[in-house]
């Protein structure tokens, strides 16, 4: 069983029009086994397998009006007492905590910028049974244009631990300098902060990116070969968003699904890879 600090991303599920279509996609481009739906008391929720062990969810969206999307889940001991420290510093819940059964405690936020995201207080379902290998989930960012906000506003109700990330190409981005970072790592409370404590990261929605897109929260997973699976993404009736592009920490892009639900692939960095323009050039 993954154990998880407070405010670690445990959970992703995708709210789809339609499940099965959303199962064959998935299984195809995983390889993802899907157990039986729950019953109409838990809305038809479908949990995803990664070799035997649970990975993500899908989920039919209870109205249309709803955004198709994937979402994040950040773990906390206590909803109810996380739902307070949100609205004290000035966020908002989406839905309260309530009891999913057995299973856990759910609840819905958004922060200062509009941002949404879940919490969930483990029951008997503790989370992602494997993370950070192929075909699971590995990581995730919030992009926002209220960087200020959102830096305090995660840092009061989750103790995050930041370590901002500043362009070695630049001089004028340094740290206290009046060049901002764009990006930020956020580290659980209590650890040293940097890429290897770091459990999400925080990046600013600039002028390269369309002006309707929302604050948001973006899940990445893990897969062998990023080119590759971008191509099974396009045969199946998905997008590219941003095309595959290598950073220091591996080969990214960013894809939506055939039914619209947006997510990025991160594979191993290709040996002597330069560094490409990152997502906010490539979906400028």
């Amino acid at each position: 069983m993954v154990a998880f600090a407070e405010g670690s991303p445990c959970w992703v599920d995708a709210s789809l029009p339609d499940v099965e279509a959303g199962k064959r996609f998935y299984g195809e481009l995983f390889g993802w086994t899907f157990g039986d739906s729950a019953g109409p008391e838990y809305g038809g929720y479908t949990q995803a397998y990664s070799r035997g062990r649970n990975v993500a969810a899908l989920a039919p969206k209870p109205d249309g009006r709803m955004p198709t999307v994937w979402g994040v889940y950040l773990y906390t001991s206590d909803a109810y007492a996380c739902a307070a420290r949100i609205r004290a510093a000035g966020g908002q819940m989406v839905m309260d905590p309530q009891p999913v059964g057995p299973y856990g405690t759910a609840a819905m936020a958004a922060d200062p910028g509009g941002a949404v995201f879940g919490l969930w207080q483990p029951g008997t379902h503790h989370g992602f049974e494997a993370q950070g290998e192929p075909y699971a989930y590995c990581w995730a960012e919030l992009y926002t244009r209220a960087r200020d906000a959102v830096d305090v506003f995660y840092a009061t109700v989750f103790g995050y631990v930041p370590e901002d990330q500043y362009d070695p190409d630049d001089p004028g981005a340094a740290a206290g300098s009046p060049t901002a970072a764009e990006y930020r790592l956020w580290s659980p409370p209590g650890s040293a902060p940097g890429a290897a404590t770091a459990v999400l990261g925080r990046s600013l929605i600039t002028d390269a990116f369309p002006e309707i897109m929302p604050a948001h929260f973006l899940a990445y997973f893990a897969v062998p070969d990023c080119d590759a699976s971008v191509a099974t993404v396009q045969r199946l009736g998905g997008r590219v968003t941003a095309d595959p592009f290598d950073t220091p920490y591996g080969r990214i892009a960013v894809v939506a699904d055939n039914q619209g639900a947006v997510f990025a692939l991160l594979s191993e960095p290709r040996a002597n890879a330069d560094p490409e323009p990152g997502p906010d050039q490539a979906r400028a």
